[in-house]
């Protein structure tokens, strides 16, 4: 199995384990890989993962086609803008989906979308003012 492979709850997991790596670089994140690989990945995946027969993509909180290359999508745009309107920016994709979660036939995935937006939104407000 390759890095690209661990689906995002065996990070997690990975995370929450006695593993001391830094999960935020990329060598904490090969370093954490080794010792998973070494010690069997399918040790850290969820029960479900273990019986499910192929992945299934997260199209709210991980998509594939926002994770090409080495830096996720809105980590650039985070990076491209200045704080106030990086936070417009989220602001408006939470509009976005609500105004239309009920025409597009996904509205559930619409709704989590949205909230996606609103919990990144509220982390970052939650960090500026503490």
């Amino acid at each position: 199995m390759r890095l690209n492979d661990a689906t995002p709850s065996m990070w997690d997991r990975a995370a929450r384990s006695n593993i001391d790596h830094d999960m935020t670089t990329e060598k904490g994140r090969q370093a954490a890989w080794q010792e998973l690989a070494h010690v069997g990945l399918e040790a850290w995946a969820e029960p479900a993962e273990r019986e499910a027969e192929e992945y299934q993509e997260d199209n709210v909180c991980n998509p594939e086609h926002y994770n090409t290359g080495n830096i996720e999508c809105i980590d650039a745009i985070e990076e491209s803008m200045s704080s106030v309107a990086f936070k417009g920016y989220l602001k408006g994709n939470c509009m976005k989906y609500l105004w239309r979660y009920d025409y597009k036939g996904k509205q559930v995935e619409d709704l989590q979308k949205a909230g996606w937006y609103l919990n990144k939104l509220t982390e970052m407000v939650t960090e500026e003012n503490t």
